[in-house]
């Protein structure tokens, strides 16, 4: 079992940055791929990135490519979603995800757990 808890949301200008965090319990995170997705209003949840769970592999939306950077640390049991050069349509509400699966995942029917999600909203 793995319990996840985003954090990092919140208002930023179009331009700008912000790092959201993601942190899980449970003594074994490090064995997880952990993936990031995003749903904006009225809009299906949508993958953004995944990263294997060594940490040696990444995939991105291309929609984020060049602006986003997944990254993890084990050691502190917690993913990271760097984004940088925000822009309106980046706005949704971000949820990072934990897959038991070797492989790294594009589709969140692959994902067992779940956080709760964190606001991001980008004004223009």
């Amino acid at each position: 079992q793995v319990q996840l808890v985003e954090s990092g949301g919140g208002l930023v200008q179009a331009g700008g940055s912000l790092r959201l965090s993601c942190a899980a319990s449970g003594r074994t995170f490090s064995r997880y791929a952990m993936g990031w997705f995003r749903q904006a209003p009225g809009k299906e949840r949508d993958f953004v990135a995944a990263i294997n769970w060594i940490g040696g592999s990444t995939y991105y939306a291309d929609s984020v490519k060049g602006r986003f950077t997944i990254s993890r640390d084990n050691a502190k049991n917690t993913v990271y979603l760097q984004m940088n050069s925000l822009k309106p349509e980046d706005t949704a509400v971000y949820y990072c995800a934990a897959d038991q699966a070797v492989a790294v995942h594009r589709s969140e029917n692959w994902y067992d757990y779940w956080g709760q999600g964190t606001q991001v909203t980008v004004s223009s």
